[in-house]
């Protein structure tokens, strides 16, 4: 699902070539009709499974943004002249990124690329984010939380996110705190890629963010459209790239590249 900041989230989602308006569907009998075809949202190709969110095998296996390195960005190699697309490497890895912190089902640390701001947090159903580093490339900002992570979690429990609002959290507080504990790695990251490189932000106001929520489940019951081809249910709310319904929850982005027919 497409997101625009606004109070609450203004959530579209992508039905072939249209936008569907989301928010205003809340309150209302939703039907999802899963057609059992998938193609692959880079070469177009029908595959039987899906991999990384929409891709097919042989664009799994060769893409640059499918490889190991997405997920664990301290373990870029581009420097060593191994990436599997360089250009891509320059356009999306080589370019500024922020560290932050959210508070989705918890405090948490995280990364995302300069222009992927506030979209990553709204992904992630934070109600709370305040970016604490701008760096030079996304593997910088990987070293640095593998260093903030020794002291915060870096993973959001879904669960608990779909149960509810987490308790508001002073993330300056908390920012500096981390600053305090991991001065020593903090400093022996700068003296790695220079000063400029990693800048610390000291200042900045949190970002806080609502959700076009009626209801809050009390039991989260995953939906999956490949055992279960048709839902239909009365929406309740859209958090993260969740829908809530009234019989359960479904995580829309994993079902990127199928074939879905959406009935309001």
């Amino acid at each position: 699902m497409a997101s625009q900041l606004a109070s609450p989230v203004a959530y579209t989602l992508p039905v072939g070539s249209e936008r569907l308006g989301m928010n205003q569907l809340l309150g209302q009998v939703l039907t999802l009709r899963y057609s059992g075809l998938i193609q692959c949202v880079a070469c177009g190709r029908k595959t039987s499974k899906s991999f990384s969110q929409g891709y097919c095998f042989p664009c799994m296996q060769s893409l640059a943004q499918c490889d190991s390195c997405i997920i664990k960005p301290e373990l870029c190699h581009f420097a060593q002249g191994t990436c599997r697309e360089p250009e891509w490497g320059i356009t999306h890895c080589m370019r500024p990124h922020y560290v932050y912190l959210a508070n989705s089902s918890g405090m948490k640390v995280g990364i995302t690329r300069e222009t992927q701001l506030p979209t990553r947090w709204i992904d992630q159903g934070a109600t709370q984010a305040l970016p604490i580093f701008k760096v030079a490339t996304r593997l910088q900002s990987g070293v640095l939380e593998v260093i903030l992570k020794q002291h915060i979690a870096d993973k959001t429990d879904w669960r608990a996110l779909l149960k509810g609002e987490p308790e508001p959290a002073d993330l300056a507080e908390k920012r500096n705190q981390l600053f305090e504990l991991c001065a020593q790695g903090i400093a022996e990251t700068q003296a790695r890629f220079g000063m400029d490189a990693i800048v610390p932000l000291t200042s900045g106001e949190t970002v806080n963010i609502d959700y076009p929520v009626l209801h809050y489940p009390t039991k989260i019951t995953s939906l999956n459209l490949e055992k279960t081809p048709e839902i239909r249910g009365t929406l309740l709310g859209i958090k993260g790239q969740y829908l809530i319904f009234d019989i359960g929850v479904i995580n829309i982005r994993k079902y990127t590249g199928y074939h879905v027919e959406v009935v309001a």
